[in-house]
């Protein structure tokens, strides 16, 4: 199983505060901002299409969508942003992938230096870690009342790779432009979605079950998680959700 995935899920149960959503609001208009340079209309743009999905399915509002297109069409005044992926190790070997959109390259280079520097692990070089990762859709369905050949009928029919036993639910997984629109094919289905996105996943993962590393590895995920300019954090590390939730306290 994908530790971001579980991670993830971790944290959507744990719930999220006011500052904390204002923050997850300001990333996800960032990367509106950034996918509308490509073109403002949501049918023609289908990066745009897929950060609007995201950002409407973390309740952010029409209003701000739409600022957030206009900024990026040049129709209102908005930053230029760059995105970089850095790359890195964690406690017990962890292999972390750090997605950032800035507005100041040096900055946000630094900043990241700084918290592993501060929390343990270190910086990898360009390629050093990414060829273990490569982006796909996730979808977790609850698992309650679900018959798994019928998810699994559904899941493909509406263009899914596999369906996986995940935890006490399933994870669906398919290529990343159309993970939302197979999202809602399965929820008119009657399954119900947990979450959807389209993260980088590894396919050899490093078992954790130690839990002063499992601690460790976490630590850096949410500095790194916390800054303006981190996008997202992607891991190959497998946790059981019992040392996780142990670690997460």
């Amino acid at each position: 199983m994908s530790g971001h995935s579980k991670w993830a899920t971790i944290k959507h149960k744990k719930g999220a505060t006011d500052a904390k959503r204002g923050k997850l609001f300001n990333k996800l208009a960032r990367q509106i901002e950034v996918a509308a340079k490509g073109g403002g209309d949501v049918d023609m743009n289908p990066t745009l299409r897929t950060s609007v999905q995201k950002a409407k399915g973390a309740q952010m509002t029409n209003d701000a969508i739409d600022r957030a297109i206009k900024r990026g069409t040049g129709d209102a005044d908005g930053a230029v942003y760059e995105s970089i992926m850095y790359e890195g190790y964690a406690h017990g070997g962890v292999a972390l992938m750090i997605d950032v959109l800035t507005d100041n390259r040096n900055r946000s280079g630094a900043d990241i230096r700084q918290i592993f520097s501060k929390l343990g692990g270190s910086m990898a070089e360009p390629g050093a870690v990414g060829w273990q990762f490569a982006r796909k859709g996730v979808i977790i369905i609850e698992g309650e009342g679900v018959d798994e050949d019928e998810l699994m009928m559904a899941a493909l029919e509406a263009g899914a790779e596999d369906v996986k036993r995940f935890g006490d639910g399933f994870q669906v997984t398919c290529d990343p432009s159309p993970v939302f629109d197979i999202k809602t094919s399965l929820a008119a289905a009657g399954f119900t979605v947990q979450s959807a996105d389209s993260p980088m996943l590894a396919e050899n993962l490093v078992k954790v079950t130690d839990v002063n590393d499992a601690k460790g590895i976490l630590a850096v995920m949410e500095a790194l998680e916390d800054n303006d300019d981190v996008q997202d954090v992607f891991s190959n590390f497998d946790m059981s959700d019992e040392l996780i939730e142990q670690a997460a306290e």
